[in-house]
Order: structure tokens, then C-alpha cells, then sequence
């Protein structure tokens, strides 16, 4: 298994671009990390580019304000990408005809776009931000609205692919819950969040901007908390990953807090990946 650091310090030297996850990472959707944000920040301070880039389904500066508001300081982070942002140009090149799946709060993800947000049974295609109601439904909720959708073999579009994500103490279900569900059952879905490759491109163009120069793949780290989208991204972008591992899988290996060695080592290599470190929250 990787080797487990006490801070970002440890394997900073040698990178001149870091790839953080948000939610999990540097906030659990209620209050900030502050030594996360402390060690993105210092970071900066010695001449890292910072992109902070996340699963969620709201474009950039819907984002930037939500930050804002948990309490996440600004000067921790040079750039941001959502799955928001690259979805978009999924939507536009989609159908037209949108049954929109999630909260009211996501619908600005649609501004600007030649779509029309019509009712279920008048829609060419889905795009899906999230439940209804994260805080009580869960995916079983809506194996009959899927199974309707693969009867008319529409098109769904996954603006976040994350399965859970933290938060606060409890784990909710996200919109990459209903995508895995709706392509068990034979349908066509389309992700362009991690672990996919359009948001790491999305990502890279930003800080090699900054860089002013394109930065070798061993110069980029990712960090993150979750197997499927982190880890899995940066390695099928041949980038290094750094796992935190109190997020969303801290169940599989952790004992009084503390992840038990032995039971991490077992969970990574059941997936399959060797991060090039790991730490129990970044510091």
C-alpha cells in the first residue's frame, strides 16, 4: 500500500500542480477544513498553482459563493472547476427537450443554454443534478421513474458523478448513484466529472495557464477522499493521487478514528490502486 504522511509537506516538493477534491477534502458541506485549507495555502505560498476541483453539479461561480459562505478563505485556491462547468457542454450538445432531475438550487447549471426544461413525459433526454431530497430519499426511491426513462430509452446526463459524499457526520446520496443504477438497467448515460476525462483537461488548461508553461505529468498531484472518482481520475489521467482516507470510505478500514494499516492496505488494493501517499485529513 501507499505510505501514509502526516502533512501535504511530506511529497509537496517536486509538484508544481495540485488537484484538490472539495467536498470530503477541504469542507464537509457545513464548515471548512482548516488545515486543509491551511496546507492548500501554503501551498500557494510556495509557488503551486492550487485548482480546486469538484463532482458538483453547480457551474464555477455558484460554487465560489457556496465556499464563501461555509467559510473556506479564497487564498487557499487559484482556480475552480465543476462537473457543472464541463457538463454544460454536454447539455448543448444533447437534446433540447430537458427533464431536469435534482434540486431547484441546480437549475442555473441551464443559463444560457438552448434547452427547454419540460415534464418527464415530454422529454428527449434527462440531466440529473441529484435527488429530489438527499436529506430522506435514496436511489431505491427511484427505480420505477429510471425504469420509465429506459423504456423510452432516453439519454441521461450525470452532473455529478459522485455516488455519497459527506455531510456534515452523515453520508447522502448523490446523482452518481441514479447514473450507476440507470446503466444496470441497460441505459445510456453520459458523466464528464471525475473520474472522466474532460474535467482533468478542464483543470489542466487553468493552471498551465497560470504555470505559463504545460506542466509534465509528474508534476501534477491530486487529492482526494473517494475511490471511484478521485483515485480512479487521476490514475486514468496518469496523474499521482495523494488519499485522504477519513472521507467517505473511512467505514472499510478506520478503528477508533485512526485507519487500522492492514484493513487500508486490504481496501486499496481490492480497488486495485496504489496512491503515491496517504493521509487520515489533509493538513
Amino acid at each position: 500500500m501507499s505510505n501514509m504522511i502526516d502533512t501535504l509537506d511530506d511529497i509537496a516538493d517536486g509538484y508544481s500542480v495540485i488537484l484538490s477534491d472539495v467536498w470530503g477534502v477541504v469542507h464537509n458541506g457545513i464548515e471548512p477544513f482548516p488545515d486543509a485549507c491551511a496546507a492548500l495555502k501554503r501551498a500557494r505560498e510556495n509557488g503551486k498553482i492550487v485548482v480546486l476541483i469538484t463532482n458538483s453539479p453547480r457551474v464555477r461561480d455558484d460554487v465560489e459563493d457556496q465556499l464563501a459562505a461555509i467559510g473556506v478563505p479564497r487564498d487557499c485556491w487559484d482556480h475552480l472547476v465543476t462537473s457543472g462547468d464541463v457538463t454544460r457542454e454536454l447539455i448543448a450538445e444533447g437534446p433540447r427537450r430537458i427533464f431536469h432531475l435534482g434540486l431547484d438550487r441546480d437549475l442555473s447549471l441551464y443559463d444560457g443554454l438552448d434547452i427547454e426544461l419540460v415534464e418527464e413525459q415530454e422529454a428527449s433526454g434527462v440531466v440529473c443534478t441529484g435527488l429530489f431530497d438527499d436529506e430522506t430519499e435514496e436511489p431505491e426511491d427511484y427505480a420505477e421513474m429510471l425504469a420509465r426513462f429506459r423504456s423510452r430509452d432516453l439519454p441521461f446526463i450525470c452532473a455529478n458523478p459522485d455516488i455519497v459524499v459527506e455531510r456534515g457526520h452523515k453520508l447522502v446520496w448523490c446523482a452518481g448513484a441514479l447514473a450507476r443504477d440507470y446503466t444496470q438497467l441497460g441505459g445510456r448515460s453520459f458523466v464528464a466529472g471525475k473520474p472522466h476525462q474532460p474535467i482533468y483537461v478542464a483543470a489542466l488548461i487553468l493552471a498551465n495557464r497560470s504555470l505559463g508553461r504545460q506542466a509534465r505529468p509528474d508534476e501534477v498531484l491530486a487529492i482526494g477522499d473517494g475511490v471511484l472518482t478521485d483515485v480512479k481520475g487521476a490514475v486514468s489521467n496518469n496523474i499521482n493521487i495523494l488519499f485522504v482516507t477519513a472521507g467517505i470510505h473511512a467505514r472499510e478500514y478506520d478503528a477508533d478514528g485512526a485507519p487500522d494499516l492492514a484493513r487500508l492496505g486490504t481496501f486499496l488494493e481490492g480497488h486495485g490502486y496504489t496512491p503515491v501517499a496517504s493521509i487520515p485529513r489533509l493538513r
